[in-house]
């Protein structure tokens, strides 16, 4: 099993890259979720391999996180790799496990291909598996994302980087789970930054 992969990226798409490992070029299929963190020519992809009768088919993730949400969306009855994927460039995975948990059939039928009965399979396989060892703080701050992403767009407009940007506003929320504001939200953020 592939596990990841750490070389030169050769090609990006929105849907696709290529990696060059030891001379061997690797095509990794990705969410835009992914496509929008991969920001160097070293690249590395955690990677889950689905062997098919016909085809061998690697998918890259940013990161595990990504990639263990994939893997719990593709247990589903219905849900295959493709579906997982699209899943996944339609929302991020905070926000995904936010519908799982609130049991937001409409979100997630939002999503191209996924009707009403899918949606609920993933909402009853899920729910369980997604806030298992999720700090309470944690489930209730997903119902309401939309403090973290209007944070998010506050400190990109500013200049920063996001990945270092999501990580201060997650680091913030843990240890101040009572922010109830964007203003408070991004204040803190700044001054670790």
């Amino acid at each position: 099993m592939i596990t990841q992969i750490t070389g030169k990226l050769i090609e990006k798409t929105p849907t696709f890259v290529v990696i060059e490992c030891n001379g061997i070029g690797y095509m990794i299929h990705i969410s835009l979720q992914t496509y929008s963190l991969i920001d160097s020519e070293l690249c590395k992809l955690f990677t889950h391999l689905s062997v098919k009768e016909d085809s061998h088919t690697l998918y890259g993730f940013f990161d595990q996180n990504e990639r263990h949400l994939f893997r719990n969306l593709i247990s589903v009855s219905g849900v295959g790799p493709s579906t997982a994927q699209i899943i996944l460039s339609t929302y991020n995975t905070d926000e995904i496990i936010s519908y799982i948990t609130s049991a937001d059939v409409a979100a997630i039928q939002h999503v191209k291909g996924i009707g009403a009965k899918t949606a609920q399979r993933i909402i009853i396989d899920l729910k369980d598996k997604v806030s298992k060892g999720m700090p309470t703080s944690d489930i209730l701050f997903q119902k309401d994302n939309t403090i973290k992403q209007e944070s998010l767009s506050a400190l990109l407009a500013l200049g920063f980087a996001k990945k270092g940007a999501e990580q201060k506003i997650d680091k913030v929320l843990k240890e101040n789970p009572e922010i109830t504001s964007v203003e408070d939200l991004v204040k803190m953020a700044l001054s670790q930054m």
